[in-house]
């Protein structure tokens, strides 16, 4: 009678009685060479249309390139230290920021108004839809031709109005006190359906049993609105806020056209950027504009980077 052969290892357990570590995927090295194959054709499209004009434009901002003649020379910091001393920048800057001022308070709040609104108003609720968001779909040019017939002296309908209650007329884009708020009323009407859209898509996500619970606890209409939607909407307002300062900061088209391309008398309405359209296409001066243009991408990469701090600190004392 032979003896039993001898017991091998337990199945699943290599020679010493381990248990065998993990097989790795094969498929593993094929997905890491598939992740930098789809993210090359975006790079390649970032560095030609994004970082080498940004590097580009920089070092014209250090030459007197001008587009009178084809050649140009390195001058350094001469156009850096000439826009330190130029009183029209520090104007079209202020004007800049004081537009940024005067429209983003109405733009969130006024779009806060509207959404709040349309969600109470269920029955009429697609009519305020389509009121609200359509001037948004104007072209600029529109926008533009309609506001400064409504503010043409004479025959306008803001003028018209204030005839009616004996205010005299008030020329709106001809005089240096008012053209900036005539041209933020415009910006307003035209740009608020956005934010409003923001606003009403973050309503519609607040769930309907939040406020039956408030309701239960006797909270009233103005105290759900104060306790539940505002707080609810911090996220929202911090990006309606960051998105609308950096879209006032850019303002150009409509100021350009409402005042014909004069910036309004004595230039009070000509913002940074038409100050650089000016100094570029009309003085011809290509390597100065370029040094102005990126003092106002350093003013605007600084206000966007102050607001996401303080919204940043507010959530987290939150």
């Amino acid at each position: 009678m032979t003896a039993p052969p001898a017991a091998g290892p337990p199945t699943g357990t290599d020679r010493t009685g381990s248990a065998p570590g993990p097989t790795r995927p094969r498929t593993r090295r094929r997905v890491d060479r598939a992740g930098p194959a789809l993210v090359l054709p975006f790079a390649l499209l970032f560095a030609v249309f994004l970082l080498w004009p940004l590097l580009a434009g920089l070092w014209t901002s250090f030459t007197d390139r001008s587009l009178t003649r084809t050649e140009s020379d390195f001058v350094g910091l001469a156009n850096w230290a000439e826009l330190a001393g130029d009183p029209a920048v520090r104007q079209s800057l202020w004007t800049t920021l004081l537009f940024t001022l005067i429209t983003t308070p109405p733009l969130v709040l006024i779009a806060l108004a509207m959404a709040v609104l349309t969600q109470r108003a269920a029955g009429i609720g697609w009519v305020l839809r389509f009121s609200f968001f359509a001037p948004f779909l104007l072209p600029v040019a529109v926008v533009s031709l309609i506001w400064v017939w409504i503010y043409q002296p004479g025959f306008g309908m803001v003028n018209g109005l204030l005839a009616s209650v004996g205010i005299g007329e008030v020329n709106w884009l001809g005089d240096e006190g008012t053209v900036l708020t005539a041209i933020g009323a415009a910006t307003v009407w035209w740009t608020v359906g956005f934010n409003y859209l923001l606003y009403l898509a973050a309503l519609q996500g607040i769930p309907a049993q939040v406020y039956e619970a408030a309701s239960l606890d006797g909270a009233g209409a103005w105290h759900r609105f104060t306790r539940i939607t505002v707080p609810l909407l911090d996220r929202t307002t911090a990006l309606v806020v960051l998105l609308q300062m950096v879209a006032s900061l850019k303002l150009f088209d409509q100021a350009y056209l409402m005042t014909a391309g004069s910036g309004g008398p004595d230039h009070a309405a000509r913002p940074i950027i038409g100050y650089i359209f000016d100094t570029g296409f009309t003085g011809l001066r290509i390597g100065y504009a370029s040094a102005v243009s990126y003092l106002f991408f350093a003013v605007i990469i600084a206000v966007s980077l102050i607001q996401f701090r303080l919204f940043t600190r507010k959530e987290g004392a939150a």
